[in-house]
């Protein structure tokens, strides 16, 4: 039998199937589990519409939950000469049930399918990086609670500005997270409705009933006009790999921080030596190599939504091989985000602060606009104030009040730590994850 779902009696050169498939189906692995959960739910649509029997939903239900297994496994294979993973799947189906695994691509096309598929894996795995985002957002309110009192310059222009706190750093970034996060839940709302029942773009002759598969697979809804979901492949992708861009972008400006707090002309924070490494020829050398990669690994990711943008933006309506592309850099770019959550949520567990920063004559003139503001306070106006205290530095003879009076909303005195977390925790409710688990779980009978 053809090994290729639209092959017919001409076969097509080597050269060029290995051109036109490229990787991708080294990328349908990642799909695999999702392509099964697809079908599981079409062919219940299937019988209600009576082109498939209850004996043979039965059967290839049986046969799909046990491909499931085999994928969720990591056993899943797809064979050489196979196409890709729809393919494979229909090829194991006949092999066990005949011509009856042949039924299930009725009323529906490859390109609802990986529409379909890539729905569902990318639903699944915003929940991942939810989890992740979670984890580390706990890690640095809980290190901004810790170290609230320890002073430390803030610079603007990289030159010493005002004092700042440990506190309000990890709280910064804390919060910063809280506004990636909804981010990602609109790209969550975009992702969670149901393209299958689209088929090539044009829908079907045979009466599909959409709305049955939508509450099968647990989706919010569906895409509705069927050319939309088509219109829907590549736009989706870019969407969600905005909010990973998001993200990447907190993570990235927090790995430069701390590479610059780690150095010795800083010395803000030291980092755990088993998470750096020592130079081949300088024996002081610690060097912060994971900080260092997890920047470039988000600048990285931040130029995914622009590579996927410029794959997709000069196609019209309709399908074309070179979405195909996208999936190459898209699919992994879930593992990636994840690890650089995690990877920094160890590092900032793991750090030693310098709490006697505040007290390096270098940052002394930091304090300035706190003598500014007390004679303010007093009666002084202003400017005459700003004047006065300026004078002194020029003279030598500033000499700072080190206590720090901030009591307003979010300043070093006042972090806001529980209204930040319950900003998070609200916008962490809107993902309705237990929506689409039980659907799955009633796929596969569990």
């Amino acid at each position: 039998m053809a090994n290729k779902l639209w092959e017919k009696n001409v076969t097509v050169d080597d050269g060029v199937e290995a051109y036109t498939v490229g990787r991708d189906r080294e990328m349908d692995l990642y799909l695999a589990p999702y392509d099964v959960l697809g079908s599981m739910a079409h062919i219940r649509m299937l019988e209600s519409i009576n082109l498939l029997t209850a004996d043979e939903l039965t059967a290839l239900t049986e046969a799909l939950r046990d491909i499931f297994d085999t994928a969720a496994k990591g056993d899943f294979v797809i064979e050489d000469g196979v196409e890709d993973v729809h393919s494979q799947v229909e090829l194991m189906l006949t092999r066990r049930l005949g011509d009856m695994g042949k039924k299930i691509h009725s009323g529906r096309s490859r390109n609802d399918q990986v529409l379909v598929d890539l729905k569902l894996f990318i639903r699944s795995r915003i929940e991942d990086v939810v989890d992740a985002v979670s984890r580390l957002f706990d890690t640095l309110l809980r290190q901004s609670e810790r170290y609230k009192d320890v002073i430390i310059p803030g610079y603007t222009h990289l030159q010493v500005a005002m004092p700042s706190s440990m506190g309000l750093w990890f709280g910064a970034y804390a919060e910063s997270l809280v506004d990636d996060m909804s981010v990602l839940r609109a790209a969550y709302e975009v992702t969670n409705r149901n393209p299958l029942g689209s088929a090539a773009g044009y829908g079907s002759s045979f009466p599909l009933n959409r709305s049955m598969t939508t509450d099968l697979l647990g989706f919010e809804s569906m895409d509705y006009n069927v050319v939309y979901a088509q219109m829907g492949r590549g736009k989706t992708e870019r969407i969600v790999a905005s909010a990973i861009a998001s993200i990447a972008a907190t993570v990235g400006k927090l790995a430069f921080d701390a590479c610059m707090f780690n150095s010795q002309n800083f010395g803000f924070i030291k980092l755990p030596d088993e998470f750096t490494t020592g130079s081949s020829i300088m024996p002081h050398k610690k060097n912060p190599d994971v900080f260092e990669l997890t920047r470039a690994k988000c600048n990285k990711l931040q130029a995914l939504p622009v590579e996927i943008t410029l794959i997709t933006n000069n196609l019209p309506s309709g399908y074309f091989r070179d979405l195909q592309l996208v999936k190459e850099s898209f699919l992994p770019a879930f593992d990636t985000i994840i690890s650089i959550l995690d990877m920094t949520g160890r590092m900032l567990s793991n750090i030693t602060v310098n709490t006697e920063v505040a007290r390096d004559p270098r940052y002394k003139y930091m304090y300035s606009v706190e003598e500014v503001n007390r004679l303010a306070a007093s009666g002084v106006p202003f400017r005459d104030a700003y004047k006065q205290v300026g004078l002194a530095i020029e003279r030598g003879d500033f000499n700072p009040d080190y206590n720090i009076r901030h009591t307003h909303e979010g300043s070093i005195g006042n972090l806001c730590t529980d209204q930040i977390r319950a900003r998070f925790e609200h916008v962490a409710s809107q993902f309705d994850f237990a929506t689409y688990h039980a659907a799955f779980n009633r796929l596969l009978g569990k």
